[in-house]
């Protein structure tokens, strides 16, 4: 796949101050944000609209460290910092270091990105067609709701913050359940503009998204979004509404999807997520050994997990088993992929058409060596099976155990490792956060 272009809008954090404020930075590589907000071109579009596709990367490691950490996927291990054995085992998270607070602002930096851009489209006198501003639109409003839908995954019922287009008069926190309907009100807003917007997008799509290229594609790909909210939502009617429309494929690919991609040229970044085999205690992964034992005989997504030369121990914790993921540090990272929409597929039928959620089921058990689904299909046998086929398909990709035992009320049947462990069903809102 080809690079994304590290082109930044801004670089934003968020000030330990007496209010929740928005400092703007920057454009490393183009136009200033006052020339994108005031008047965007067409050059600075295409240039603001890859800056936020690069964002997006920033400290996705960290969240997904954190929370597969919190859902006992698998340690992170890294000598220099016991935070993440000492906090995020325990459960005791502090409000106040980096891992509540650098994807927290991370992911806002992007939505003021996308702020920035849909402000300036307002104001553009370029000479942009209706439906080209449509077409951008849609797409910026599809990514504002998948960054505001990470931070909320990791807030959970402390809420978010929702508006947040005016630094100086920044918009109430709003509940959990509040702000999923925000979320799928504004893919709902963003899909009727990419229906509306013409054949093409007046800007490049960097090789991530290669299969939702053009308006109508990337449609498909707000709708998996969308579909995942639902389901997260517990409405699965809607859920398969949306997934009709998705890029659902029973029958295709597993891993085709939206991805973020990386480079080690220039500017641009590397997939942090990566490491070697073997690594060290200065810094590795280790699979949680539940996840070698509790899984079925000939269940080949083990290989995401091979076997160390040697265990690792560290903090009273024994390993043998790597997390590799990602075999290079330029590997790509998915985005959403079928094999979670055809998982929510399971999910969204297992009440009204146990028989069709034993169908996916099967397809997710059958690519994974494993022979079809045995076992009862009320609806609590389908969801033993529904999660336990996402915890290994969905392994180490962005902490969806946490948030799956969490939303079926089953923090509690995470393991604890040691003495004094526990766990924790959100983060905390970052200190320096006024509400």
């Amino acid at each position: 796949m080809k690079t994304l272009n590290n082109l930044l809008i801004v670089t934003l954090i968020f000030l330990a101050l007496g209010s929740c404020e928005v400092q703007e930075g920057r454009n490393l590589n183009g136009a200033d944000t006052t020339s994108i907000s005031e008047d965007v071109s067409r050059g600075e579009l295409g240039d603001a609209i890859a800056g936020i596709l690069s964002d997006m990367r920033d400290r996705i490691e960290t969240q997904v460290d954190a929370t597969s950490v919190l859902g006992r996927e698998y340690w992170r291990i890294q000598s220099s910092d016991p935070r993440w054995t000492g906090d995020l085992l325990t459960g005791l998270l502090d409000d106040n270091t980096f891992y509540t607070t650098a994807p927290y602002s991370a992911r806002y930096a992007t939505v003021k990105d996308i702020n920035l851009v849909l402000e300036g489209l307002v104001n553009s006198t370029a000479d942009f067609t209706e439906a080209e501003k449509a077409a951008a639109r849609g797409l910026v409003n599809t990514l504002k709701a998948h960054e505001l839908l990470m931070v909320l995954n990791a807030q959970y019922q402390n809420g978010i913050r929702i508006e947040v287009s005016d630094p100086d008069n920044l918009g109430s926190f709003v509940s959990y359940s509040e702000a999923l309907s925000s979320l799928s009100s504004i893919l709902s807003d963003a899909s009727s503009d990419l229906l509306n917007a013409g054949a093409s997008f007046p800007f490049p799509i960097p090789s991530g998204f290669e299969d939702f290229n053009t308006p109508s594609t990337f449609d498909e790909f707000n709708k998996a979004l969308a579909a995942r909210i639902a389901v997260y939502q517990g409405n699965y009617t809607e859920a398969l509404a949306l997934l009709s429309e998705s890029f659902l494929d029973l029958g295709g690919d597993l891993n085709s999807g939206a991805y973020f991609t990386f480079s080690l040229t220039g500017a641009d970044l590397s997939n942090q997520l990566f490491f070697a085999q073997n690594s060290t205690i200065a810094n590795a992964r280790i699979a949680h050994p539940t996840f070698i034992t509790d899984a079925e005989a000939g269940d080949t997504r083990l290989n995401k997990a091979p076997l160390r030369d040697a265990p690792l121990t560290a903090d009273g914790l024994t390993g043998e088993n790597d997390v590799f993921i990602y075999q290079s540090n330029v590997d790509p990272v998915g985005i959403i992929r079928n094999e979670e929409l055809i998982l929510l597929y399971a999910e969204a039928n297992h009440i009204n058409d146990p028989t069709e959620a034993v169908n996916a089921i099967n397809i997710i058990r059958n690519a994974a060596g494993l022979p079809n689904y045995s076992g009862g299909t009320a609806p609590a046998d389908l969801v033993n099976e529904i999660l336990q086929q996402r915890r290994y398909s969905l392994f180490a990709e962005g902490g969806h155990r946490w948030i799956d035992v969490r939303r079926f009320d089953r923090l509690g049947d995470l393991p604890l490792d040691r003495p004094g462990d526990g766990t924790a069903e959100q983060f905390p809102i970052p200190q320096n956060e006024n509400q």
